[in-house]
């Protein structure tokens, strides 16, 4: 129920009796005003910077409406704000007010002592409170911290993002309070919550900021994600083995796949990121169909052939197409692109090629790519693919729809995701593929049938390497995306920086209890450690591959529950035991599902894992003795991270076979 009660020179907006919005004269809750705002754009990375801003708080209100379900205040004759409530949710609402605004700041009430998280996907912290947010989907940048690979990776890429930098922010975050908030914009905003206020600072007036309230934390993630958006669960076939990343050519796949199927291994699928062409291994060019043909002279004959062995095929898209490639030239000729100032096609350099951006907000060109995409992955008999790119559109560029491209740069995810999952489901194909996405906004959840964490450092770093995987997946999780994985192993790596097998083996370990196991060659893949350079680590991808596909029955447990309740699969602790204020400051260590705690080894040279276990009867996964609450140090021998499962659980005679059945290294 909406509550409007007058307070000295202002008032108080409640709902179901918490405080939502308060408004004094001294204090006032809602300015407006105008800025000369720029973004300076350097690769796939941003600067924001907003000068000569002129902002006018709007002291004076009139109540215009007052009721147990809808209110409606005006403030100054410039704009109005609406408050509604259906559904256990408070939408507040603003209209007329002046087009030329450009900036617009909200104070919304919140609690000294509370945690914030969220915002979507977060590598180097969990709790956001005292922290003020930058929200702007963009290349995450490379080599944050202060090791000397990050350092030498900052210098050598000159992309290097910040702490807040990510391909997937979501102006959505939810409070230990037990209440969540969304704001619906698509412009650059900060949410700065080092305040005993929680401030909404915005390029644009939103559309709605929307909160929702529970009495506990199941309830609030519940609440949210049913508003906001539950993604499909992925095909099961995925849940039957690794998918393994590999490249150059059919027959250097097939020599390595069946290296790793002679010594064990489960596997789902491959993943073929060169299927299309590259120059090298570590520099993919943008899509051109027909480019890989010397690689994979006949790919609709090998994709039969895997499939006849229950083995799926997975390739890569984006929306960028290679400039003189085929595909380019056929949008280029139909008007498909995205121009720039001059009415020409904007070409970007993308890995030292130049490429064009489809117009996605285009319905002619939408539908082009949805066809190309069945054609091109769907008619050769493809499972899934990367689909990457999302975050590429240029804030300068001119769109066909009109419409401003900085204020459509953070909705280009959605329409990127929707392209996919639109071809998909217009194949009828929904039960059989996936697709996985790197960037985000709000409203993800919707259309993006999976999500991995784009690329990280191979190594142990934690601001870019294995550790920082763990608070991205607990971050999304908590911004209502629940189907995520990182490519084990990392990614990004260079002279400079190598992989070493102990990080390939730790990151192993942790792939095969998440959502999606998958593993990366890496860049420059001839000078780092992969599974089939020694009988140790394709021993132990063959060990944790069996565990993998032994947990499916929980696996799509799992998933049926992020379904039906919106909890996510990988979970934060403080999900399932907020009255042990310890699971706050968690951020290493996760739960997988309700009855899987998980603490990955995330050091080198580490053979012992200390993690914190809540109020709960809990089993040690390899060696079955039993433990309570506590802070636990456990031996974390390669092939045996640290996992605990509920004595409780339904699903306990599952863990005590996988402990007693799978293969010993």
């Amino acid at each position: 129920m909406i509550s409007v009660e007058m307070v000295q020179e202002g008032f108080v907006l409640s709902f179901d009796g918490r405080r939502v919005v308060s408004h004094t004269r001294r204090s006032p809750c809602l300015e407006l005003g105008e800025a000369e705002n720029t973004l300076h754009q350097y690769r796939n990375t941003y600067r924001q910077r907003s000068r000569h801003r002129q902002a006018a708080a709007l002291r004076a209100f009139t109540i215009v409406e007052s009721g147990p379900s809808f209110a409606e205040i005006e403030f100054e004759g410039r704009i109005r704000l609406a408050a509604a409530a259906k559904d256990g949710v408070l939408r507040l609402s603003f209209a007329r007010h002046d087009p030329s605004v450009n900036l617009f700041r909200f104070r919304l009430a919140a609690f000294p002592d509370e945690r914030i998280y969220g915002c979507g996907e977060r590598h180097a912290r969990m709790d956001l409170k005292l922290s003020r947010v930058p929200l702007w989907v963009e290349d995450r940048g490379v080599g944050r911290g202060r090791s000397l690979a990050a350092r030498v990776a900052r210098r050598r890429s000159g992309a290097s993002g910040d702490p807040h930098s990510t391909y997937f922010p979501m102006p959505l975050f939810v409070s230990s309070k037990n209440y969540w908030c969304a704001v619906d914009t698509t412009a650059f905003l900060r949410i700065d919550f080092r305040r005993n206020q929680t401030i909404v600072d915005s390029w644009a007036v939103p559309r709605e900021i929307i909160l929702g309230f529970a009495e506990k934390a199941e309830t609030t993630i519940e609440s949210m994600t049913g508003t906001m958006g539950r993604q499909s669960p992925p095909p099961v076939w995925c849940y039957d083995g690794v998918c393994l990343g590999l490249q150059g050519g059919g027959a250097a796949i097939e020599t390595k796949l069946r290296a790793a199927i002679e010594a064990g291994v489960k596997v789902s699928s491959v993943w073929a990121g060169d299927w299309s062409g590259a120059p090298s291994p570590d520099r993919p060019l943008p899509w051109d169909a027909g480019r890989g043909k010397e690689l994979y002279p006949d790919l609709r004959r090998d994709i039969a052939a895997l499939r006849a062995r229950g083995i799926r095929f997975l390739g890569c898209v984006n929306p960028m197409l290679s400039a003189g490639g085929s595909l380019y030239a056929e949008a280029s000729t139909a008007g498909l692109c995205v121009k720039d100032r001059e009415g020409k096609d904007y070409l970007v350099p993308s890995q030292g090629a130049s490429a064009a951006l489809v117009d996605l907000s285009s319905k002619k060109a939408f539908s082009w790519f949805k066809e190309t995409i069945k054609r091109e992955f769907l008619g050769i008999g493809m499972g899934g693919w990367i689909a990457e790119g999302g975050e590429a559109l240029p804030p300068d560029a001119v769109l066909a729809s009109g419409e401003s491209a900085a204020l459509a740069h953070n909705r280009w995810p959605l329409l990127w995701a929707e392209v996919n999952r639109e071809a998909i489901e217009e194949a009828g194909a929904s039960a059989e593929v996936i697709f996985f996405v790197r960037s985000g906004w709000l409203g993800s959840a919707k259309q993006a049938r999976s999500v991995w964490a784009g690329d990280q450092l191979a190594d142990f770093s934690r601001e870019d390497g294995l550790p920082s995987v763990v608070p991205a997946s607990l971050s999304l999780g908590l911004s209502g995306l629940g189907f995520w994985h990182s490519e084990a192993g990392g990614a990004v790596t260079a002279a400079w920086l190598k992989r070493s097998s102990e990080c390939l083996g730790r990151w192993i370990e942790m792939a095969a209890f998440t959502p999606f196991f998958r593993t990366s060659e890496g860049r420059h893949p001839e000078a780092n450690a992969q599974y089939w350079q020694s009988p140790a680590s394709l021993a132990l991808l063959a060990r944790m591959s069996e565990v993998y596909a032994a947990l499916k029955p929980y696996h799509m447990a799992v998933a049926a529950e992020y379904g039906t309740r919106g909890l996510p699969p990988l979970r934060h602790p403080w999900i399932q035991y907020e009255s042990d204020a310890r699971t706050y400051r968690l951020m290493y260590q996760y739960l997988y599902g309700r009855d899987l705690m998980v603490a990955p080894v995330i050091e080198a040279g580490h053979s012992l894992t200390e993690l914190y276990l809540p109020e709960d009867d809990w089993v040690h996964l390899w060696s079955s003795r039993a433990f309570g609450r506590g802070r636990v140090l456990v031996d974390s021998p390669p092939g045996c991270p640290a996992v605990f499962y509920r004595a409780a659980s339904p699903f306990a005679p599952l863990f005590d076979a996988i402990r007693r059945t799978v293969r010993r290294l």
